[in-house]
């Protein structure tokens, strides 16, 4: 492969985790080893260096989910892998909610996680990168700055606002899902980040209420759509 495979695996279990780490290594893979999502997430936030994780669930001072959900705010698109003992459907689904990208029920089979982590990395590695600038009739949305712009004049939009517009953007006239919203900008889907998802869903009609080739509308019982007119 082209690029290396720089991992952050964190495990909690000593013995698995440096099995683990020389047998990736032997693969040509390069492994930081933490010992719980504490350590993991300190070690991600110092370097730019990782482009895969690997998360076992059950640590302590802080969980898989917690741990994925921190690092996604960081970085949306570096692929994860969950390991794992929990076989619940709930916690599997959990475990694609938060943002990972495969999730690997112990006991497993070494050889079986490589075939897996090449698959992932290869999904991600191919993967056009997002664009970042977006015309939405009259007006500009700049997602790596936070700016709506239009004209001469321009709004600097929370990180809530930018991150919602902009998953509204990469799925442009088509129906973006309530639950995927939720997931991917406020990490979980409860009642409240629901409601709280409605304030902001207002704030950005309010928005374009100028602008009459752009509007944002609900798709009821499903989510919301983002219909901008040529």
């Amino acid at each position: 492969m082209a690029q290396r495979i720089n991992i952050l695996l964190a495990e909690d279990d000593k013995n698995l985790g440096v099995i683990l780490k020389k047998y990736l290594e032997a693969k040509d893979m390069t492994v930081t080893l933490c010992a719980n999502g504490e350590e993991a997430l300190e070690t991600f936030k110092k370097s730019d260096g990782f482009n895969f994780c690997i998360f076992d669930l059950m640590m302590p001072l802080m969980d898989g989910f917690t741990l994925a959900k921190e690092v996604r705010k960081i970085n949306k698109r570096i692929p994860i892998i969950f390991l794992t003992a929990k076989t619940a459907q709930k916690d599997v689904l959990e475990g694609f909610s938060v943002g990972g990208d495969d999730y690997i029920t112990k006991p497993f089979s070494m050889d079986e996680l490589v075939m897996r982590i090449y698959a992932v990395f290869n999904r991600a590695s191919v993967d056009a990168p997002a664009p970042t600038i977006f015309k939405l009739g009259s007006y500009t949305f700049d997602a790596a700055r936070h700016l709506l712009i239009k004209g001469e004049e321009s709004r600097k939009l929370t990180s809530k606002e930018a991150d919602l517009l902009f998953l509204l953007c990469e799925n442009m006239n088509e129906t973006l899902e309530r639950t995927t919203a939720l997931c991917k900008v406020w990490y979980e889907d409860s009642y409240f980040n629901a409601r709280s998802m409605d304030v902001y869903i207002t704030k950005l009609r309010k928005f374009f209420k100028d602008e009459p080739k752009v509007e944002l509308v609900n798709v009821h019982g499903v989510g919301f759509k983002l219909i901008v007119k040529d």
